[in-house]
């Protein structure tokens, strides 16, 4: 991926076909997902999922997003649980696309904490000691933390797990600057709901029919460009 090294591996490709639901409450949506006749089961409880985005000061990943840049990617450092506080098992990860189809990559990331002495400098000194490849690295002392994003989820999964459902509620946005971070300006979306359709690029005829089923139509939403939006324009 790209002509810098960061994405070296071969990964397999999916599609997610996204839903921005406004007209129903997120236990509607819920109940949609478990009357579906595909037959969808949550293989685990839902949790709080909290991310860390990095871009460039000029916002390149942002802008590429925006403009429909067929091949991108973007960075960010991902956990589970409690937003503040010392982290201890942040993940880090690359979430690449390719035109219509993406995957994602991970690797280790140092523990850190996220109060307000969260700065860039202190992002830059985590980053030193974080056990990822030295090429990632590199790659990531050019990036700055932008934003910060956190929403509640729900999963769901059919019994041979070839479609995958995420339900996403809470979305939280909150500007990231490189020193003097209070966390103060945010940005809550209480209307909306995130539903995903995760699957294998060889389901996608399927795939049609399942979400067929659902009421409420495909969208173009990226957390990322939301939360931008919702904070910094």
């Amino acid at each position: 991926m790209g002509g810098d090294g960061v994405i070296t591996q071969t990964r397999d490709y999916r599609y997610e076909r996204k839903f921005l639901v406004d007209q129903l409450d997120v236990h509607r949506v819920q109940a949609l997902v478990k009357l579906h006749p595909a037959m969808f089961y949550q293989p685990y409880p839902p949790r709080y999922v909290n991310n860390l985005y990095l871009d460039t000061e000029e916002l390149d990943n942002y802008q590429e997003s925006v403009s429909g840049v067929g091949e991108r990617r973007k960075a960010r450092i991902r956990w589970y649980g409690e937003l503040f506080g010392r982290i201890e098992r942040p993940v880090l990860e690359f979430k690449i696309k390719s035109g219509v189809v993406g995957t994602k990559i991970g690797y280790p990331f140092a523990p850190f904490v996220l109060d307000e002495r969260f700065s860039h400098r202190y992002y830059l000194d985590t980053l030193r000691v974080a056990n990822s490849p030295t090429h990632v690295k590199q790659h990531l002392r050019g990036l700055h933390v932008v934003l910060c994003n956190r929403y509640y989820r729900w999963y769901y999964a059919t019994h041979d797990g070839r479609f995958r459902v995420t339900v996403d509620t809470g979305m939280t946005f909150y500007q990231v600057r490189k020193v003097a971070n209070h966390f103060r300006h945010r940005y809550v979306d209480h209307r909306n709901v995130v539903v995903e359709l995760k699957y294998r690029k060889a389901m996608d005829v399927e795939a049609e029919r399942v979400s067929r089923v659902f009421p409420f139509s495909v969208t173009k939403n990226s957390k990322y460009v939301a939360g931008v939006e919702r904070v910094y324009l």
